[in-house]
């Protein structure tokens, strides 16, 4: 699996006065009377590097993400704003992204980056999963951005910190160090880790884990304060059975939402504002961890899970992402995490995205991340006959076509460009406010 696609297993902005595109309120609703089809769009790697990930989408069309800079030897924080890309810079150091959908509607983002401190301890923690060799020796904290500005959120006592998700209110959630020397942690790790909460002025709250458990972290909220996450033991501050359990907090007490027969890997990714909860889950037989073998799973009040299974032939899959209308957006992977394929999953069906985009798509999609409320999807893809474990995978966005102001009909394929083969038609574009995207042509911008 490469870098990106691992990811998935697993800022500040520009304010700008500029009107909402009108499609968002015309399109992307779901179509219950049969699939939803796309326009695929590449977003390219703006800073100069290979590769790219897109994991957050607002409902204003924002989208924030991640690029690899010249050489592919760092990464940085990217904003999408209305398909122009901002580098959003680091706290210091050589890295920053935006991994989880951590933007918001009112432009304010969170993620993670490299600081230029030494780790004391000499950690790799949660950051080192996700970043190049260049993270090694750093510390990494949680930032929070808005108006081109990017702020460090406090640990609690520790040295690293990490940003996940973020509500419309401005509370932010994600995992910090405490200063604990904790006995199960997994060398170079040394101290324990904890959900947090901050803000709204970025005060910074600690979410207590489940039981006995040591360590915990948080992945999103919604805007009602619902807090999903994990707790477990410590190991190396990244996945295994450092979720034991998945949790929802609500007025910071946990609840455990149960798994599908594993012990390991249990991983709730994100909540609506219904309180309907996606992410993933270990089936029996995984080894205490060691053999991973999740599904995807939907949560909602009372319980228990409801295994989506996977794609068919695929044996493991993992929801990322659900909008206000349900549906839900992830990836699905043969045996060995091979062959990653974005899906949706709606009405009770998961489809496989590849299926229902363009024939002359710009991209292979393999995770989709994030949809929003007018059915938006972002994630990351390869391109056609470049999709092996070690290729580059590239950002991309999926627009739901057949509004009848598209200037094309729903069965009408996308016309080709030199730079961007498969973009939308040039109207659509202009009604998206996507003439930043890197490769159109003058006559389209």
């Amino acid at each position: 699996m490469n870098c990106t696609i691992w990811k998935s297993a697993i800022a500040g902005t520009l304010l700008v006065a500029l009107a909402s595109p009108t499609w968002l309120t015309a399109q992307g609703q779901p179509d219950h009377h049969g699939p939803t089809h796309y326009y695929v769009i590449s977003l390219g790697a703006p800073l100069g590097g290979s590769a790219s990930g897109a994991a957050a989408i607002n409902d204003l069309g924002w989208i924030a993400g991640d690029s690899n800079v010249t050489g592919d030897q760092a990464q940085n924080a990217v904003l999408w704003l209305y398909g122009y890309p901002i580098n959003l810079g680091t706290l210091g150091g050589p890295n920053s992204a935006v991994l989880w959908p951590g933007l918001n509607n009112e432009g304010q983002v969170v993620g993670i980056s490299d600081t230029a401190a030494t780790d004391p301890n000499g950690e790799s923690w949660s950051c080192g999963a996700f970043f190049p060799a260049s993270h090694t020796g750093h510390t990494c904290l949680a930032f929070f951005g808005q108006r081109g500005h990017m702020t460090p959120l406090p640990t609690l006592g520790g040295n690293n910190g990490f940003g996940t998700g973020i509500n419309n209110r401005g509370q932010a959630v994600g995992w910090a160090e405490n200063t604990v020397h904790d006995p199960t942690c997994t060398p170079p790790q040394v101290l324990q880790f904890e959900a947090v909460m901050w803000g709204p002025q970025n005060q910074v709250q600690m979410l207590p884990p489940y039981s006995t458990d040591p360590d915990g972290a948080a992945t999103s909220i919604n805007d009602h304060g619902q807090v999903v996450g994990i707790s477990g033991i410590c190991q190396n501050a990244v996945g295994n059975r450092t979720a034991i359990h998945a949790l929802l907090w609500q007025n910071g007490t946990p609840t455990d939402l149960g798994n599908l027969g594993g012990t390991a890997w249990n991983t709730p990714m994100a909540l609506n504002n219904h309180g309907q909860i996606v992410g993933f889950s270990d089936l029996t037989g995984d080894d205490n961890g060691n053999n991973p073998n999740f599904h995807a799973f939907l949560w909602t009040s009372p319980g228990p899970m409801q295994d989506l299974n996977t794609l068919t032939g695929d044996a493991i899959s993992e929801a990322l992402g659900i909008n206000e209308q349900g549906q839900i957006v992830g990836a699905s992977y043969a045996a060995g995490f091979a062959n990653p394929r974005a899906f949706i999953y709606q009405d009770g069906k998961m489809t496989d995205l590849n299926s229902l985009v363009q024939s002359n798509s710009p991209l292979y999609l393999q995770a989709a991340q994030e949809i929003n409320d007018s059915g938006v999807i972002v994630g990351q893809g390869c391109v056609p006959g470049n999709c092996s474990g070690t290729s580059p995978s590239i950002a991309f966005v999926a627009i739901p076509r057949g509004d009848a102001n598209d200037g094309v009909s729903s069965s009408a394929e996308a016309p080709t460009t030199p730079s961007n083969v498969g973009a939308a038609p040039k109207q659509l574009l202009q009604r998206l406010g996507l003439a930043g995207i890197a490769g159109l042509t003058s006559a389209q911008k």
